[in-house]
């Protein structure tokens, strides 16, 4: 799993994160409207947990990143 990470481009990660993590754009980003949603405890449908997931993945993943580069120097 950790070559995989170690694989993937840190410009692709961050693209992705611009990109899937924030899409629809207007009139809020997705996963602002999910995380809001989760602090207010009505994030109970699983397909809102499921979107959530799959919108904060590209920055879970670039975060991974940042910190296997950080350790590693």
């Amino acid at each position: 799993m950790l070559q995989t990470l170690d694989q993937m481009p840190l410009t692709l990660l961050i693209l992705a994160s611009l990109t899937l993590g924030l899409a629809p754009f207007v009139p809020e980003p997705h996963i602002w409207e999910k995380l809001k949603m989760l602090a207010a405890g009505t994030l109970s449908k699983p397909i809102d947990i499921f979107d959530l997931c799959l919108h904060a993945l590209p920055f879970v993943l670039l975060a991974a990143k940042l910190v296997r580069l950080a350790v590693l120097r």
